[in-house]
Formats: C-alpha cells, structure tokens, sequence
C-alpha cells in the first residue's frame, strides 16, 4: 500500500500565510479603530452646533465635514510625510503625496489621519461664530499639513526627537 501523505504539519507557506494573516488583522483593527475615532467628528460637530445660534448651525456642519476634507487632502501631500516617513529625529521627508508609500501603509496612513482631522477639529468649537470661515480653513489646513504632524513625528515616529529621549505615550 501507499505511504499516506495526509499530514497535518506539513503546510507549504505556513510562516508567509501567517504573516499575511496577521497584517491583514492588524489593517483591520486600524481601520476599525480609525472609525470609531472618526465618530468624534459627528460628536463634535453636534456639540458645536448646540453650542451656536440655530442660524449658524449649517455653517457650523459645513465647516466640520469641509475641515475633515482639508485635513485629508493635506495630510496626504505632505502631513504623513512629515510624520511617519523616514528622515531624521526632526521631520519625515519621504513618501510625499503617498508617493512610494507600501500597500500595508494605507491602513496606518488612515488611523493617523482621523487623528490628525480630530486635533484639527477641537479648536472649531472655540472659534465657532467668532471666526472667518475662509481663516479657519487656512488654520485647518496648516495644523494638518505641518503642526500635528511635526510633533507626531517627535513623539511615535522611529527615530523622532522626543522617542529618542525616552518618551512613551502609552
């Protein structure tokens, strides 16, 4: 009779099969996370909007979902960059525009945007009716491009300025 090759150890690929399977979990728990962060948007854009005139209420919600558009937009070009990509303890300065960026980034480039959208919305609720619109979108777009990047990029990136010092977040 024939040698039976039904062995259950015997798994080509196994160790490449397992990483995949735990960046694929590890993409899905960012991303999951990433929404529930990305609630606090809404969160504070009702907070806003109870907090203000019921005339201004429509240009309270636009100014949320158009600072979550900006702060996309710039994050992108040049606010992952400067956070998370290789350079030195200072500044990232690769990955410009997702330029080069790996397929298993998107995930993390996801989770920090919603985070950096989030430090860029706080301050909505303090100017809310005592600022320009066309001035908040200015100041959106400069705290997402370079200000929460740059101290990101001091805190978690490797290799950052406070990282090196010792610094842990959590």
């Amino acid at each position: 009779m024939a040698e039976s090759r039904l062995n259950i150890t015997d798994y080509p690929n196994l160790d490449t099969r397992l990483e995949e399977l735990a960046e694929n979990i590890n993409a899905m728990f960012l991303l999951f996370n990433a929404m529930i962060v990305s609630l606090m948007q809404a969160g504070f854009a009702c907070l806003e909007a109870g907090c203000v005139n019921s005339k201004n209420v429509t240009n309270i919600i636009m100014k949320n979902v158009l600072d979550l558009f900006i702060c996309g937009i710039f994050y992108w070009l040049v606010g992952y960059s400067l956070a998370y990509s290789p350079g030195n303890m200072f500044l990232g300065y690769t990955l410009w525009a997702g330029v080069g960026m790996p397929e298993g980034r998107l995930a993390h480039w996801f989770f920090q945007f919603v985070f950096a959208a989030t430090a860029a919305t706080i301050l909505s609720g303090a100017v809310a009716e005592r600022c320009n619109f066309a001035a908040y979108i200015v100041y959106s777009s400069v705290i997402s491009g370079f200000v929460y990047p740059v101290v990101a990029h001091w805190a978690w990136a490797e290799g950052g300025l406070l990282a090196e010092m010792g610094y842990r977040d959590f």
